[in-house]
């Protein structure tokens, strides 16, 4: 009789395993389709760590109200096959989502960017701060890097910093990305912006390529109307033919520490290497990360006989041809600040 018995039990036991794992897996099937809260409610910004595994990601995501049942999203993730796939970044993840998506969305790495707009002429500190500023970078890991030797000659830079080559453009970053890929990415720019087409025609000019950005700067700094880059670099181009001094008012400060003020008569007498009042020549380096405009005019300057420029006090300059030109220029400048426009 009790041999009997167990085929019935044994056939009981598989059918209710059968019946069990039917329901499991339609459980399974609703969970990982359904909304993770149907009442939705705002996105949530979760913040997944490099080295996370999936465990200490599902911990985040079940404290940002993400993960509702532990055990059923481990479950689809296995039958997903993704435990090991879940992206690092920061997430911006609706209620809304199933967790079937929101699983996707892990595993694509559907990072938030962040929009960065370097704007032409700042100088690698300038960025640094702004960079800290929207919590991308620490700052100083930046500008340690800014400075180091073995990292710029892997990025073509030979140079004693990344100083004029951080390209002035729009970019958007992942807050999970390191210095050393922000920085990468805007050399990459660079290089992309500035071709071996204008590094060639720079030689052609007698400009090394770390001279052709240094000269950029310059003219960068110097310019605040783009359409009269031409023009400055022209002046820079003759006085330099001719071996004279290029008085460019922004390389008197430019290694100064926290200058942010007016440039001053005693600051053309600093001793400094960048200054262009006491050394011929152009300065060691860069003293800004210039836009595309500065690099063409420098290989595309206009043709002048203008040695001096002064600026006027909106933007714009009076070019001149001799020191006598040059010295009624100014005075006509201060004339003007002092009495306004006369009748």
């Amino acid at each position: 009789m009790m041999k009997n018995k167990f085929p019935a039990i044994i056939s009981g036991v598989a059918l209710f395993a059968a019946v069990g794992a039917i329901m499991f897996a339609l459980t399974l099937f609703f969970y990982a389709r359904a909304p993770i809260d149907r009442s939705g409610g705002p996105p949530v910004v979760v913040d997944i760590p490099n080295g996370a595994g999936f465990l200490q990601a599902s911990n985040i995501l079940a404290g940002a109200g993400l993960v509702k049942n532990r055990p059923l999203f481990f479950a689809l993730a296995r039958v997903k096959g993704v435990t090991k796939k879940i992206r690092a970044g920061e997430y911006e993840l609706s209620p809304l989502l199933s967790p079937s998506k929101l699983i996707d969305k892990l595993v694509r790495g559907e990072t938030m960017k962040h929009r960065a707009v370097i704007i032409e002429d700042w100088t690698i500190k300038q960025i640094a701060s702004y960079l800290k500023e929207r919590r991308l970078v620490d700052e100083e890991a930046f500008l340690r890097l800014a400075y180091d030797k073995d990292f710029l000659s892997t990025e073509g830079i030979l140079a004693d910093s990344a100083e004029g080559y951080l390209f002035p453009d729009t970019y958007f970053f992942e807050r999970s990305m390191t210095p050393r890929m922000i920085m990468k990415s805007m050399i990459d720019r660079f290089w992309k912006k500035i071709p071996p087409e204008m590094i060639n025609k720079a030689g052609e000019k007698g400009l090394s390529p770390h001279q052709l950005v240094t000269f950029a700067s310059l003219v960068g700094k110097e310019a605040a109307n783009s359409q009269e880059k031409p023009l400055i670099a022209a002046v820079f181009h003759n006085r330099l033919k001719k071996k004279m001094p290029l008085q460019s008012d922004p390389t008197a400060v430019y290694d100064l520490e926290g200058f942010n003020g007016k440039i001053l008569r005693r600051h053309y007498l600093r001793e400094s290497p960048y200054n262009t009042y006491l050394i011929r020549g152009l300065p060691p380096g860069p003293i800004s990360n210039p836009g595309l405009d500065s690099f063409r005019a420098v290989i595309d300057p206009e043709r002048t006989d203008c040695l001096y420029f002064v600026a006027r006090g909106d933007g714009t300059h009076i070019f001149t041809a001799t020191l006598d030109e040059h010295n009624k220029a100014v005075a006509s400048v201060r004339d003007f600040s002092k009495n306004g426009p006369k009748d």
